[in-house]
């Protein structure tokens, strides 16, 4: 198994070596769009390969039978478009060309993907050296054939460069990724089963949809049981979206195109049982002017400079009646009063639909340090009336100076435990982590939903000293830190003296 994770870490550095190779020699806009479509070819292609010489083996001569692909959910992939094709052309002046008529070749037969695969290799801007380089990276960095690497090693290579671009994009980045370990804890808490519909309203490059699917195949579910609704505003992100769906071959329905959640939704009579979301925060303008009486807005309009609350309550109304929602948000919605969103909230509360709340860590996203929160909301509770509430912003360990990142087995294991235990009526409340409390309770916080509110703050470990001997150690050092102070401050006078400045 070591050998796998190696191989598999291994690939995926290299081509995100390759998308580096790319850097300066292709407008910023481009690059990403570049690397992921030639991750998609090679990835349909290595499918592709497999799945032939199973059907030569087999010695029956459906190889050349569309069917006999498509019904094991792998792209019959024409000879144009075939990985060999491109390679053999790597270091040709029409490799752009190559490559373009490849995107083409696959749209014609599949009409999910029209218009979807990038078509922008030909472009004089790129310089074709440099693609054929690429082309060659992608080509040797690793048999695919091999028995070492994971199945769905080109899956989570596509995950890998999206994340790496979001990092690299900063603020823009945010737009199409959700760090996995945010999209992992939603979805160990929610946990999807068999036969159920998944909804995420803004659904960037549809990582929920990848995790929600993996967690279900982890627990001897099939993937294609589920069934998948998306949205995305943005043109290039809704393409990302239906390439990752292809390439981990989810059936996901995500409109016909990119559109707005609130002015165009795509999915108006859909009942979720699980939606999973990451709204931009404090999203606005959100065209509030032409949805006033819009029939989603049950517990109250919410004001048009912030569409947190409108977020909250989209996802209500596409709720089933025994549906659970989890979503991030800012820690301003927890206890905002604005424009009537504390009303808003305070009616939510009141009907008994907030399951759990989680105060994050900061620096889990790439391109935001502001806190977040999730929330999870439920229809027809097991706990009725209660709510938890836990402030893991301790949780974590740094991966660099920037960011933070979640454990599987230690973090977003607990986590998913202490919902589990608090479902199930036997959880231990622990101070400064995990507290229970009842709509009573939280109406007497005046409706807010900060977590520390109601976990306090931990207690010490008693380390044996007596109270007297610490507080005479602490008297002294500060009494040192205060000598120290005026010390450093006759020194600083003393240098500005010299140089002739009066203080």
């Amino acid at each position: 198994m070591a050998n796998k994770n190696n191989a598999n870490i291994g690939f995926e550095k290299e081509i995100w070596d390759a998308a580096c190779v790319l850097w300066g020699h292709i407008p910023a806009a481009e690059y990403r769009k570049v690397i992921v479509g030639l991750i998609f070819l090679r990835y349909i292609s290595a499918a592709f390969d497999k799945r032939y010489k199973e059907l030569v083996d087999e010695g029956d001569g459906f190889e050349d039978d569309i069917d006999a692909y498509t019904m094991e959910n792998v792209f019959y992939v024409p000879e144009e478009a075939r990985w060999e094709t491109i390679a053999s052309a790597a270091h040709k002046e029409e490799i752009g060309t190559v490559i373009d008529n490849a995107m083409r070749a696959i749209e014609a037969d599949n009409k999910t993907l029209k218009e979807v695969l990038p078509k922008n290799y030909a472009s004089p801007d790129l310089d074709k050296r440099i693609l054929g380089d690429v082309v060659d990276i992608f080509t040797n960095s690793i048999d695919m054939s091999s028995t070492e690497v994971d199945e769905d090693l080109l899956g989570r290579t596509y995950e890998y460069c999206i994340a790496k671009f979001a990092e690299k994009e900063g603020a823009s980045g945010g737009e199409f990724y959700t760090p996995a370990s945010i999209v992992k804890t939603l979805v160990e808490i929610l946990k999807p089963f068999d036969n159920c519909r998944v909804y995420d309203p803004c659904c960037g490059s549809g990582g929920m949809f990848v995790q929600s699917s993996k967690f279900i195949k982890a627990h001897n579910g099939k993937i294609g049981t589920i069934s998948v609704y998306g949205q995305e505003a943005n043109a290039d992100t809704w393409k990302m979206a239906k390439m990752n769906m292809a390439i981990r071959g989810i059936d996901a329905n995500l409109g016909a195109y990119q559109a707005d959640t609130f002015t165009s939704d795509w999915h108006k009579t859909l009942k979720a049982d699980f939606i999973l979301a990451n709204p931009p925060f404090n999203y606005h303008p959100w065209n509030q002017e032409k949805l006033i009486d819009d029939p989603r807005w049950k517990y109250g309009l919410p004001p048009a400079g912030n569409a947190n609350y409108a977020w909250i309550q989209h996802m209500i109304h596409h709720l089933a009646p025994n549906g659970k929602i989890g979503l991030v948000l800012a820690n301003g919605a927890l206890s905002t009063q604005t424009s009537g969103e504390g009303e808003i909230r305070r009616k939510i509360i009141e009907d008994d639909l907030i399951e759990g709340i989680v105060a994050m860590p900061t620096q889990l996203f790439y391109s935001v340090t502001i806190p977040v929160t999730l929330w999870f909301i439920t229809k027809n509770k097991k706990q009725k009336g209660k709510t938890l509430f836990i402030d893991a912003r301790n949780m974590g360990h740094m991966v660099d100076r920037k960011h933070r990142d979640l454990d599987d087995e230690k973090d977003i294991k607990l986590l998913a435990n202490t919902f589990e235990a608090f479902q199930n009526g036997t959880l231990e409340e622990k101070k400064g982590f995990s507290a229970i409390a009842t709509i009573e309770d939280i109406a007497k916080q005046d409706y807010i939903l900060t977590p520390g509110r109601y976990v306090g703050i931990a207690e010490q470990e008693d380390d044996g000293v007596p109270f007297e001997e610490k507080m005479t150690r602490l008297t002294s050092e500060l009494s040192d830190m205060f000598k120290k102070s005026h010390e450093l401050e006759e020194e600083i006078k003393k240098k500005l003296g010299a140089i002739g400045y009066e203080m």
